[in-house]
């Protein structure tokens, strides 16, 4: 599997977003997957499974844990749209499993890990594109540095706080804590 710089990721992410005519919030993800011809499908995948990815010749399918928030079930499809639009000419099924924390680990560097990152940067290059959260920022004159600023943020963009957070301190907007 290619390792994709942060750079190429975040290009595959606009090329969509320029290619959909998307150009406000909160980005319509749903009906992303189904311009690129994808079915999306709620699913009891039980506590374990966030979502999966399913690529046939003919039709290919996300399915999110119907169980989950909203703006989980959101992230979860941008997330299997990443592994849709950077990684199915090698694979045709991919599950992904819950969790909550993404940092670097010993097995950062394995094949799984390094797709599972790629897919989480273009969940959030897509859901937070940085041109949109510029925009946003300057519109609505939050406070970062406020609890509620960035709820108010993350809110506009229907995604969690914790993944506004992640998302301003990979765009330098704010410094890690």
């Amino acid at each position: 599997m290619k390792k994709l710089t942060r750079s190429q990721v975040e290009q595959a992410a606009l090329k969509i977003l320029e290619n959909a005519g998307i150009s406000k919030v909160p980005v319509q993800v749903d009906k992303i997957a189904i311009s690129l011809g994808l079915s999306i499908s709620p699913v009891d995948l039980g506590e374990a499974v966030s979502g999966i990815l399913v690529v046939g010749n003919d039709h290919s399918t996300i399915g999110y844990n119907i169980s989950q928030s909203p703006v989980r079930q959101r992230f979860t499809i941008a997330h299997e749209l990443g592994h849709y639009v950077l990684h199915s000419q090698k694979e045709a099924l991919f599950i992904d499993r819950n969790y909550s924390v993404f940092k670097r680990d010993q097995q950062s560097e394995t094949g799984e890990q390094m797709i599972e990152r790629q897919a989480n940067q273009f969940a959030a290059a897509l859901l937070m594109p940085k041109f949109l959260v510029e925009e946003e920022l300057k519109s609505i004159h939050i406070d970062l540095g406020d609890e509620q600023g960035l709820k108010s943020l993350a809110d506009r963009f229907a995604v969690s706080a914790q993944a506004m957070s992640l998302r301003l301190v990979n765009l330098g907007l704010i410094e890690a804590h």
